[in-house]
């Protein structure tokens, strides 16, 4: 019983390796030809209550090199700490005031997320104070770019005539509880999202990263905008989702584009998880049964089989050690040392509690949430 328990880990884990896109491995793009003209982008940034934020995050944009016209608007999502101000003063401080607009959200409609609602009200101001735009560069109060991000992601969009392009920020990873969480959430969506299947115009999988997403401003109009996605709380994938379904996308891992946000306890992580992984499963308890059974086979098994079987259990101990090779790459990517990568069982169980929880709150009405607004479908 146990030898074939430990045959199965090992076939999941020979299936993952070889036969999952390579998800594992970390590859950066190399940077593509500069087009013979910059084209107009407007960048729209949500924010609610990101005081702490928003002025590094409308500094990084504001202070792109990019040879095109660049437009910022910051939508004020019914702020109560001076969001608004702290965004104007910040473009000010390096003379761009000029191109920043920052508006007021409306009240959230019925059936709306916030967030998706907020960047509906930035596009329809966009579309005013950029009306030329052929780009539209989708990110968040919480994430600071680097000076040549917008450049290289134009030039990819062109290069390659994607209607999408989006970067996975790097997190930070400062903390212990950031060391220990942060990689393996990455290697856990490259694993459900794999890159190069996202660029494969023959896979059906769809994904993005909404701190920073570049959509052509036609692929937008194409699917009916942010209505498309209006009750998404997954809203980055879904709208890749949509726009993929007529056009071309990729996702890549970002080298200088930073998350801002600090996750210095295991409570934020456990949140971070919990708002949506639930909803990443369509609120359906056998999917979450099906999600706990594949978590516990692929994870936490093969350790639990090859300590607990000694040498009989050897195919475990193969799948551990797969498990673990698999996770050195994006260890290195985040400058976390190799001892860390049998440790990936630990991290699993932890995402698994959160998993779980995510689904409690949802039960108890207390689902996915933004910003202290929850978002979650009602339960009839």
């Amino acid at each position: 019983m146990l030898f074939g328990l430990s045959l199965l880990t090992l076939v999941v884990w020979c299936v993952l390796v070889f036969a999952r896109a390579g998800f594992w491995r970390v590859r950066k793009p190399a940077p593509s030809p500069a087009p013979a003209e910059w084209p107009t982008v407007v960048t729209v940034i949500p924010a609610r209550n990101e005081a702490d934020v928003i002025g590094r995050a409308v500094t990084g944009v504001l202070s792109q090199r990019y040879a095109g016209r660049l437009h910022l608007v910051v939508v004020d999502d019914h702020s109560t700490d001076g969001t608004a101000d702290i965004a104007r003063a910040a473009a000010l401080s390096i003379g761009k005031g000029d191109a920043l607009t920052v508006i007021g959200a409306r009240d959230l409609p019925a059936g709306w997320s916030g967030k998706v609602w907020a960047q509906s009200e930035g596009l329809a101001a966009a579309d005013k104070a950029a009306p030329e735009a052929r780009y539209v560069w989708l990110t968040d109060a919480d994430i600071w770019h680097g000076p040549n991000a917008l450049a290289e992601l134009v030039a990819r969009a062109e290069d390659e005539q994607r209607d999408l392009v989006s970067l996975m920020v790097r997190l930070r990873c400062d903390s212990a509880w950031e060391r220990m969480i942060v990689p393996a959430f990455v290697f856990y969506f490259a694993k459900l999202y794999p890159f190069a299947s996202i660029a494969n115009p023959r896979s059906r999988v769809a994904g993005a990263a909404g701190g920073c997403m570049l959509a052509r401003r036609s692929a937008l109009a194409c699917i009916g905008g942010f209505e498309a996605i209006r009750g998404e709380l997954i809203d980055d994938c879904s709208l890749a989702a949509k726009i993929k379904a007529g056009g071309s996308i990729r996702l890549d891992l970002a080298d200088d584009s930073i998350s801002l946000r600090p996750y210095d306890d295991w409570q934020s992580l456990w949140n971070m998880i919990a708002r949506s992984a639930y909803t990443q499963l369509h609120y359906s308890p056998w999917m979450l049964i099906g999600a706990t059974l594949g978590m516990i086979l692929t994870y936490l098994a093969p350790p639990v089989l090859a300590l607990a079987g000694g040498a009989g259990t050897w195919p475990a101990w193969l799948a551990w050690l797969l498990m673990a090779i698999s996770y050195r790459p994006m260890l290195r990517e985040y400058r976390q040392p190799v001892w860390m990568a049998p440790l990936l069982p630990l991290t699993a169980l932890f995402y698994l509690g959160a998993t779980l929880d995510s689904a409690r709150r949802y039960y108890l009405r207390r689902g996915g949430q933004w910003k202290g607004r929850s978002q979650a479908p009602v339960r009839s």
